[in-house]
């Protein structure tokens, strides 16, 4: 059980949510939760004019609502809003949407009622998750589409994933011991404001771009071994002389990875050969970068996910509510695009060296990785494979934060396509893990070459696990079940686990 202590959630408690892991307020949250919901009803007994409160929404903020009209007008702003469009959001993003939702409200800057948080918290604790579409947001005002079929589920309306299955909102409420909530002032506005399908999906994104940086050092190690490379490039020497703390990292990783190896202490005898091209030679620069990319997107993300961001926000000790932009999801959208990049180019260098696997007059082996080439293709289509998915991942990878569109009449004039940009990082991942399952498939067919020669323990512990399902290519077969195979080893993280190293992560 994830205690979810508003303000300080870690990124290992972010990521178990979203593996699952169920979660819950720390109590300590709930007299902070009470002071603002009473500060909104104090703001209300002034008559005061305050947005959200007794006001409409966006540039309907001039018209002022009556008090017995308030119950109504936080019941429409839900519906208006729900409004989305597109495939049911994954169920763990949504669950870590709420959590999220959940943190933000808890630490009494929004204006909601103990019993709005305690429905939210129930939901996430029972399993109950909102079907929520994809599309929607621009990530402006709050990711509002999403987060409104979220606030829609908890009165009673659209569905709910219950154990997989898709039920009516209110059914499934009844059958939990729920009952659908009755929105007070303030708090639908409140739920359905906020950056929080963005952060949601930008976090999931990062967690798999994690796993992929890491099973690219696998991959990128045992296509070092199959091409005889050297380790020189990986000399801590080179790399502290430039002093970038993921470039240091990745090295030793490399280095670790590849310590005891007969094929690389082979490399030193009668190797004409100078230099190893880049995608050899230049991992530690290109997959550090990724590295520090992916840390600094990390700190950008933690740092939204521990925040507050709807509007307007609450100050109970002054019972005041001051309009302002926390909504506005820029901090994501640019987080996303770093992610994006760093995901681009992981997948990028390891297909330059399936490239160079395939081609005997960089690697020294035979054409396409096959014994008899000409009668056999070998690996020269899944290299074609491989480099259409690269061009698919530079397509994508152009930065979602530097477009914007005006929406609502012009009142909301600017807006981050953050959750464009952290949605489209789960495809860019799938694409590049394809990549890794091919190059996989190609170290070990390379390492297989240089038999009885052995990689290192580590390396001869991935390519075992490989073997375990798919046997060297001897004739061309049907390839399609291998790279399956070989994806699900890099997509589980079993490729990672093989190895038992504690590779570098970012955090």
């Amino acid at each position: 059980m994830i205690t979810l202590v508003p303000g300080d959630v870690t990124y290992a408690q972010w990521h178990a949510i979203h593996a699952g892991a169920p979660a819950r307020l720390d109590p300590a949250s709930a007299p902070r939760i009470a002071a603002s919901a009473a500060a909104v009803e104090r703001i209300l007994a002034k008559g005061e004019p305050v947005y959200g409160i007794n006001t409409g929404f966006g540039k309907l903020a001039s018209v002022r609502i009556d008090d017995d009209q308030l119950a109504a007008l936080q019941r429409n702003i839900v519906l208006s809003h729900a409004s989305g469009t597109g495939e049911p959001s994954p169920v763990p993003v949504v669950r870590l949407m709420m959590a999220l939702k959940l943190a933000s409200l808890a630490q009494g800057a929004s204006g909601v009622r103990p019993e709005t948080v305690a429905l939210l918290e129930a939901m996430l604790e029972r399993g109950l998750t909102p079907v929520v579409p994809c599309q929607g947001s621009v990530g402006a005002s709050g990711d509002l589409a999403p987060l409104s079929h979220m606030t829609a589920a908890m009165i009673g309306v659209g569905e709910i994933w219950v154990e997989g299955v898709r039920q009516p909102a209110a059914a499934a409420l009844a059958a939990a011991g729920l009952a659908p909530l009755e929105l007070g002032p303030k708090e639908g506005l409140a739920l359905l404001n906020g950056t929080q399908f963005s952060t949601a999906n930008a976090l999931a994104g990062l967690f798999a771009a994690e796993r992929l940086y890491r099973s690219a050092l696998v991959t990128g190690a045992l296509s070092t071994e199959a091409a005889k490379g050297s380790d020189t490039p990986f000399d801590p020497r080179i790399h502290a002389l430039r002093r970038h703390k993921g470039q240091i990292e990745t090295a030793a990783a490399l280095r670790e990875l590849m310590a005891g190896s007969a094929i690389r202490a082979s490399h030193a005898i009668d190797d004409p050969r100078v230099q190893d091209p880049y995608c050899l030679r230049c991992q530690p620069q290109v997959m550090g970068a990724a590295l520090d990319v992916l840390r600094q997107a990390a700190t950008t993300l933690l740092t939204e996910a521990n925040g507050v961001s709807d509007n307007p926000l609450i100050f109970a000790e002054n019972d005041e509510a001051l309009s302002g932009g926390n909504f506005h999801a820029e901090p994501v959208a640019f987080a996303a695009d770093m992610i994006a990049l760093a995901v681009c180019e992981i997948g990028s260098i390891a297909e330059r060296r399936i490239a160079m696997l395939v081609d005997p007059a960089l690697s020294g082996l035979p054409a396409f990785l096959t014994p008899h080439p000409g009668l056999n293709s070998g690996f020269m289509i899944p290299q074609v494979t491989a480099a259409a998915l690269v061009s698919e991942n530079k397509q994508m990878a152009y930065p979602a934060s530097v477009d914007s569109i005006p929406t609502s009449a012009n009142q909301e004039d600017h807006v981050s396509m953050a959750a464009h940009g952290a949605r489209r990082l789960a495809g860019m991942v799938a694409n590049a893990e394809a990549v890794l399952g091919i190059e996989l498939l190609a170290a070990a067919q390379g390492c297989e070459f240089h038999l009885p020669l052995a990689s290192s323990a580590a390396l001869e512990a991935a390519r075992a696990l490989l073997r375990a399902q798919v046997p060297a290519l001897d004739e061309d077969r049907h390839f399609h079940p291998d790279m399956e195979s070989a994806n699900a080893l890099v997509r589980s993280g079993a490729l990672v686990a093989a190895v038992g190293q504690d590779l570098p992560g970012v955090a």
